[in-house]
């Protein structure tokens, strides 16, 4: 197993989050903005890099939409808690629908693997679009703990990702059960 730049910087991501939630639990908002801004541009660092470096590997196809996976579900759990941000508080039904989608989507594409064989679940342009708004809805409402004046597009985002979560999740559910079915010498045993 090779680590390369891009691991290494998914690795890094990681290891921001819990300075990340630590900066929200302590209501230092600024910090928390810092800390996933530069996460942010560790994520596009790590992509620029394997694609135009060649450095990309199967390893990095795993760490970084965890490292991905983490820091968001971190932001969402973190900012969902009751007077812990100044600025807008993310209802915690769009952190459970954020949190329920990708377990969905964990499950689906087990369930697909080991019944039809399909390896490989690429984001859809959907999941993609719902990804960035996420992301745009977080560092909105951490923004809006230091510019108030926000609060009514850091809700206007919130809205937007519940309603992406949903549909991208459908989205993945329906493409992937449209999936061929295994030839019937390799259905696996009831």
């Amino acid at each position: 197993m090779k680590f390369t730049i891009p691991n290494l910087l998914s690795v890094l991501r990681m290891g921001l989050v819990p300075l990340f939630i630590i900066a929200v639990l302590d209501g230092q908002p600024l910090k928390a903005l810092i800390l996933f801004l530069v996460a942010g541009v560790t994520d596009a660092l790590d992509g620029f890099i394997a694609r135009f470096a060649n450095q990309q590997s199967l390893l990095g196809t795993y760490l970084d939409p965890i490292a991905d996976k983490i820091l968001l579900t971190s932001a969402y759990v973190s900012l969902a808690i009751p007077s812990l941000n100044p600025g807008v508080q993310i209802p915690v039904w769009i952190t459970v629908l954020v949190i329920a989608r990708d377990l969905l989507l964990v499950v689906v594409a087990l369930i697909f693997y080991l019944a039809v064989g399909i390896r490989q679940f690429p984001p859809t342009m959907l999941s993609k679009i719902n990804t960035a708004t996420q992301v745009a809805a977080v560092l909105v409402v951490l923004v809006s703990a230091l510019l108030p004046h926000l609060e009514s597009i850091a809700t206007t985002l919130l809205y937007a990702v519940a309603v992406l979560t949903v549909s991208s999740g459908l989205d993945y559910v329906i493409r992937y059960s449209r999936s061929s079915p295994p030839a019937s010498g390799n259905i696996p045993p009831q």
